[in-house]
């Protein structure tokens, strides 16, 4: 396995299986016993960016972002509408991205994914960013090039800015496995189910301080609560049942809505037992499924799942650190 620094093609890499990860686990032991004592760790940042969950802009809630911040360096996990707003209220410095990941090719959780990437270039990025995420995210990217073409070559031209298709780089994930890996994360990645799009992940990144999943959007997942083991922050999607039918009742595609709510998120009750086999230490409600209209308060989100899981329970909300 080959590794990279900040402006080297060879930084970071895809990698792929369950032997890969191994080698990954054994080079990272084989380092420490030879480098001595460890230094004392550092401490990681999650920032829930948007907690709510479908397509259709909140009055109460933003699209679906979060940020895993290491010694400064931004990890992206999904990129809804307004993602590079909420980086700049949570006082991140569209800058600081280092990697951007997307869980699945759903308009809530991709909109801005070139957004955020323009307007951290037209703010002060100027060093690479790799992106992960399901095909067809190679051709999401140029084609997101293509369309603000003029807007770029005249900042080039007139701000002196660099090229903008020479600091993003993407990866196309197609399978399960280990993801990426640098000097502060490794991130893996597992197969869930969110029908009908495919492939969808959640993803694990393992922290110097700690252990964070994201489960993306998807339904009871086994695939999840492997990824998931013993993780010090299990983020995870929620659908409350017994409100569905008032939201369902304002959208003029109701049955067909029903259909793929049910099949395709994880009950309040499902989110728990997840949390419970996967033995995490903090749970947190994310994707919020009604995530506007009724409003739910935080009181019914934490009695609902609380019977399916005794640990730590945060009812998230938009801008929050944990």
């Amino acid at each position: 396995m080959t590794t990279k620094d900040d402006r080297s093609p060879t930084r970071r890499m895809i990698l792929g299986g369950t032997a890969a990860l191994a080698a990954i686990l054994s080079v990272k032991g084989a380092a420490s016993q030879s480098a001595g004592p460890a230094p004392a760790a550092r401490r990681s940042r999650l920032v829930l960016l948007g907690t709510a969950g479908g397509p259709t802009p909140k009055p109460n809630r933003a699209a679906p972002a979060q940020a895993i911040v290491v010694d400064g360096h931004t990890y992206l996990v999904d990129a809804g509408n307004g993602t590079g707003r909420q980086m700049v209220l949570a006082k991140l410095k569209l800058g600081s991205l280092d990697s951007v990941f997307l869980t699945h090719q759903h308009s809530d959780h991709n909109a801005d994914y070139g957004n955020v990437l323009l307007l951290a270039w037209a703010t002060d990025l100027a060093h690479r960013v790799d992106t992960y995420g399901p095909p067809p995210l190679a051709r999401m990217t140029r084609q997101f090039l293509d369309l603000n073409e003029y807007d770029i070559k005249t900042r080039m031209a007139d701000e002196g800015r660099p090229a903008l298709a020479d600091l993003i780089v993407p990866h196309e994930i197609t399978g399960p496995g280990p993801v990426m890996r640098d000097e502060r994360v490794t991130v893996t990645a597992a197969l869930v189910q969110h029908p009908p799009v495919e492939p969808a992940f959640a993803y694990r990144f393992d922290c110097p301080d700690r252990s964070i999943v994201i489960s993306g959007d998807t339904r009871f997942s086994p695939n999840l609560i492997a990824l998931a083991k013993g993780a010090d922050i299990l983020v995870h999607e929620v659908m409350y049942l017994p409100e569905l039918e008032k939201l369902i009742a304002t959208e003029p595609n109701a049955t067909t809505l029903r259909e793929h709510l049910i099949a395709s998120h994880t009950t309040t009750a499902e989110v728990g037992r997840v949390a419970t086999e996967a033995g995490v230490r903090t749970l947190v409600l994310s994707h919020f499924v009604p995530g506007g209209y009724p409003f739910i308060t935080d009181e019914v989100w934490r009695d609902a799942v609380r019977p399916h899981f005794k640990g730590e329970i945060v009812v998230g909300r938009d801008l929050m650190e944990l």
